[in-house]
Parts: C-alpha cells; sequence; structure tokens
C-alpha cells in the first residue's frame, strides 16, 4: 500500500503532466478568442469533450454514473463557475493581474481546509505555499501586483472557488471516477455557455474586434481555425483534467495545491516556444522557488499525520 508521502509524489507527478499540457492549450486562447466569444467557447468545447468521453467510455469500460449526484452537481458548480469568472477577467484585467489571483488558490485551500476541516496544517505547509506563491508573482512579473482595484478582485474569487471546487474533489468526492467528475465539470461550463449565449442573443450588445471582444461576443459563425484550437483545447483538457482531478482524489489538497503553481512556468516556456516570448531572470528565479515549494509540499506529505 502507497504512504502518503508516495502517494504525494504520484500526485505531484500528475499536477506536472496537468500543467504542461493546459500550459500549451491556452496559449491558444488568445487565437480562439481573436474571432470566437467565452460563451460560445465553452459550449462548444462542452459539446466536443463530453462526445469524446462517451466515445471512450465504451471501449474503456469508464463508468460515468455518479455514486452521489448531489455532490457531482455541487462540485462541477463551484469549478465551472471559478472558470468563467477566471477567463471572464481575461476581457478587462491585465493577464498577469488575472493569474495572480487565481493562483492564490492554494492559500485559500489552507485556510478552508482549516477553518471549515479543523485540519492542522502547520508552519511548514503555509511556507510552501507562500514560497510558491513568491515565485508565481516572480514568473509574472512586477506588473502583476499594479492596477489593483474592485473588478481585480474578481479572479481573487475564482481563486477561492477553485480552492473549494479541489478540497470537494477529495472531501466530497472521494468514492466518483475521475471521468465522472470530467463530465460534471466539462458539463458545468456547458451550461454557462449556453446561458451566455442566449442571454446575448436576446440582448446584444457592442462587441469591439478581436481579442476584446472575448466577453461581450455572442453565437458567431466558426471558421475552422476555432474549430480547430477548441478540438485541440477539449482533449487536452480532458487528459489534463483527467489527471488533475486524480491528484486530489488520492492526495491532500493542501499539499497538491502548492504543485499547481508549475502551470505558471510551464505555460512561460510554452509561450517561449510557440510564441518567441522571452523569459526574463526574474521569471527564472520564480520557476525556481516554484519547483522548491513544490518539493516541501512532497516531503511535507511524508510525514505522519497526527
Amino acid at each position: 500500500m502507497a504512504s502518503a508521502g508516495d502517494k504525494t509524489l504520484q500526485a505531484g507527478l500528475m499536477i506536472a503532466v496537468y500543467a504542461t499540457i493546459i500550459g500549451f492549450t491556452d496559449n491558444f486562447v488568445r487565437v480562439i478568442a481573436a474571432e470566437g466569444g467565452l460563451w460560445q467557447f465553452h459550449a462548444t468545447r462542452t459539446a466536443m469533450a463530453l462526445v469524446m468521453l462517451g466515445l471512450a467510455s465504451i471501449p474503456l469500460g469508464l463508468r460515468l454514473r455518479p455514486v452521489n449526484l448531489g455532490a457531482v452537481v455541487a462540485r462541477s458548480a463551484i469549478h465551472g463557475l471559478a472558470m468563467v469568472i477566471y477567463f471572464g477577467a481575461l476581457a478587462f484585467l491585465p493577464v498577469a493581474l488575472v493569474a495572480a489571483g487565481l493562483f492564490t488558490a492554494p492559500i485559500f485551500v489552507l485556510l478552508i481546509s482549516w477553518a471549515a476541516y479543523g485540519q492542522a496544517i502547520g508552519p511548514f505547509r503555509i511556507f510552501a505555499v507562500a514560497l510558491g506563491f513568491a515565485g508565481a508573482v516572480a514568473v509574472l512579473g512586477p506588473e502583476a501586483l499594479k492596477g489593483a482595484s474592485l473588478p481585480a478582485l474578481l479572479p481573487v474569487i475564482a481563486g477561492a472557488l477553485y480552492a473549494m471546487g479541489n478540497i470537494a474533489t477529495r472531501r466530497w468526492c472521494a468514492q466518483e471516477s475521475a471521468e465522472t467528475l470530467l463530465a460534471g465539470f466539462f458539463g458545468a461550463l456547458g451550461v454557462i455557455g449556453v446561458v451566455g449565449l442566449l442571454v446575448l442573443s436576446l440582448w446584444p450588445i457592442a462587441v469591439p474586434d478581436g481579442t476584446a471582444g472575448f466577453l461581450q461576443r455572442g453565437l458567431v459563425w466558426p471558421s475552422q481555425q476555432f474549430l480547430f484550437w477548441t478540438f485541440v483545447q477539449a482533449a487536452g483538457s480532458l487528459l489534463a483534467v483527467g489527471m488533475m482531478v486524480r491528484a486530489y482524489q488520492i492526495a491532500d489538497a493542501t499539499r497538491v495545491s502548492v504543485f499547481e503553481y508549475v502551470i505558471l512556468p510551464a505555460s512561460a516556456i510554452w509561450s517561449w516556444l510557440i510564441w518567441g516570448e522571452v523569459l526574463t531572470p526574474l521569471a527564472i528565479a520564480g520557476m525556481v522557488l516554484i519547483f522548491v515549494a513544490g518539493v516541501m509540499a512532497a516531503l511535507g506529505g511524508q510525514r505522519p499525520a497526527t
């Protein structure tokens, strides 16, 4: 039987795969946003993902029926709302500020685990989370701390909701299969996307050109480019989010959440490879801090529970 430390390391490897895939696919959201809208993107991606998941469930024998429907629906709604707020905030806030707000999630994981479940967190894990967050800010650059305002609270709210969903993965849905939670996650985003499209069709608003109109844009005729990159998003997200879900099912959320900071350097590396965006020395230093924080989380997982 695997020890707690072994499971933490295993979960960390799963998060590394998750970060590598998401870092690649999210770099092409800018391509999708140039002609499509947030709501059509979520609705289309969900349709593609659920079709692929349904087709795979037959030969692979996947279990899609939930054990606790209410828990799955609640977790899906929380995670789905977090992602919609995150992507929506990109329409009027700098990417760095939005990402910095979302990556307050590990701090909220600690606070919620302590306040709601009475879990002892200890100075070791608190320091690991703080170190990871410092690394995240370094990767994003000093501009991540500028321009704070009331709208800038939206990514922080997304981070809090994301943390709640991650805690719910283990606390509420430990008996669910990863594919069940995947279906629930995409289903929630799909419903939100369809609702957004209906609202914009009934009450249309002015839409700026290009990526600036990502949030306000309603239903448009999709191009081959939009469909291709949305399909890449759907396929990549199925695998990546499945790995992330499983990681939170097998290990403590307060430890696993620290590993998620790896998404930032992964995204930065892909941005350099794809778009030629060069990493600064500060960003490289931040990646080192994130790596150290992940190692600390893994070492902390080897300590026996008290």
